[in-house]
């Protein structure tokens, strides 16, 4: 069997946690920002966790 690749475009968008799970960044914090409230902003850094909704997925783009 050949090896599986990585979709790359998900390789740059989430990382893969020691448990198994996913970390994704947060949207609406690229751009027209001069509209946002601070907080809104400030609420928006760091990451988050993916919803295991969308685990299944991942782990067919991220095999590794």
């Amino acid at each position: 069997m050949p090896k599986l690749k990585s979709h790359r475009g998900a390789a740059k968008r989430f990382k893969k946690t020691a448990t198994g799970k996913f970390k994704r960044g947060n949207a609406f914090k690229a751009h027209i920002l001069t509209s946002k409230e601070r907080s809104r902003k400030r609420k928006l850094k760091g990451t988050t966790m993916v919803s295991p909704q969308d685990t299944a997925k991942l782990r067919r783009m991220l095999p590794y």
